[in-house]
């Protein structure tokens, strides 16, 4: 069972975050939080990753608070500075891993997803990246520059994250990307939201992500 730790940022400073180890020696895992923030959902998912064999931190960008609903989530994401958020927050959490894990990928979900392209952008030292239905504004984090393995899944049915959205992140993507698009609605793979989950793609998302994570942070 994970726990709650703190690291360092890059500035000094401290920030929480759920860790689920996996062992000593295996890949590590950056995985970030949708709007709502580092709510039990995201922790089992951090238990989830670790059972497949990735050491998982969870940064809580929300500094303990944890959204109630939609406006209170959108409130919580508007006041979430993603500079410091990228620069500082997943950067410590990427120091803190390396000196546990040889290899270190990134995830999230939602806004999550938007800040996984960003840190696949600006942070030095990840070895792949996968992102959830979230991406972020070019001027912030341009696409063309990432050099990673970049896995994407994204729903069809998607008034945040439109398809016209992500057909725009693919023409700007110079390096090759694995896309996948599914019939589903936003935030499909949130079981704990029975009017968007959608348990088909769900578990393709699920598989496909494992497949794509063991290639690419692979120790062999």
């Amino acid at each position: 069972m994970g726990q709650m730790i703190d690291f360092q940022r890059p500035d000094g400073g401290t920030s929480s975050a759920w860790l689920a180890e996996a062992g000593t020696g295996r890949p590590g895992l950056i995985l970030i939080q949708e709007w709502w923030g580092l709510n039990p959902h995201i922790r089992e998912l951090a238990e989830r990753f670790a059972a497949a064999g990735y050491t998982t931190l969870a940064p809580d960008l929300y500094r303990g608070r944890i959204a109630a609903d939609a406006d209170e989530a959108n409130h919580l994401m508007s006041g979430l500075d993603f500079a410091d958020a990228t620069h500082q927050d997943l950067a410590g959490a990427l120091g803190f891993l390396q000196a546990r894990c040889p290899r270190i990928g990134v995830l999230g979900f939602c806004m999550g997803g938007a800040l996984t392209i960003a840190a696949a952008v600006h942070l030095p030292g990840l070895a792949a990246a996968c992102c959830f239905y979230g991406i972020p504004p070019a001027e912030f984090a341009d696409p063309a520059k990432i050099a990673i393995p970049l896995q994407g899944h994204f729903a069809e049915r998607d008034d945040w994250c439109t398809p016209a959205t992500v057909d725009g992140l693919v023409a700007a993507l110079k390096a090759p990307a694995e896309i996948h698009r599914y019939p589903a609605d936003h935030a499909f793979f949130n079981d704990q939201r029975p009017e968007v989950f959608d348990a088909a793609s769900a578990q393709l998302a699920w598989r496909r992500t494992l497949d794509f994570l063991g290639r690419t942070l692979s120790l062999q």
